[in-house]
């Protein structure tokens, strides 16, 4: 995948997590691809990643997903974000987080993300959860 291709895959990766449509992100991914978020134990296949984001969508229904820069070399990319939302679903504290990261994707043959390696600081999240931005 050439730096347009890569671009243009995170482009539309990043739009359907705009658009809250869970299944649309998860169909970034190979049918067998995994996400693992701060080391923590892998969602494994397309169905279990689908449901962390819904998770997501669900704890922060107005969320904005940016795309801060993807870079890529051979089969891995690196996925820079910033997500911004408030935290309003079931059992939400009503505050407002803003908090960046990336995630290292190996790609498949296919050109879908087959690992993705997400990290965040957890604790600036928890902070933000907590008392808001």
């Amino acid at each position: 995948m050439d730096a347009h291709e890569l671009t243009a895959f995170a482009q539309r990766y990043t739009d359907a997590w705009n658009a809250h449509d869970a299944a649309a992100s998860a169909a970034c991914y190979a049918e067998d691809g995994s996400l693992a978020i701060n080391g923590g134990e892998p969602a494994e296949g397309r169905e279990a990643v689908q449901a962390v984001m819904q998770g997501f969508h669900d704890a922060f229904p107005d969320a904005v997903l940016t795309m801060d820069s993807v870079r890529g070399a051979g089969d891995r990319a690196v996925f820079l974000w910033t997500y911004e939302g408030t935290s309003t679903g079931q059992g939400g504290t009503g505050n407002r987080v803003r908090f960046s990261g990336w995630e290292a994707w190996t790609l498949a043959p296919s050109g879908l993300v087959q690992r993705s390696l997400g990290n965040f600081d957890p604790d600036e999240y928890e902070r933000q959860l907590a008392n808001g931005v």
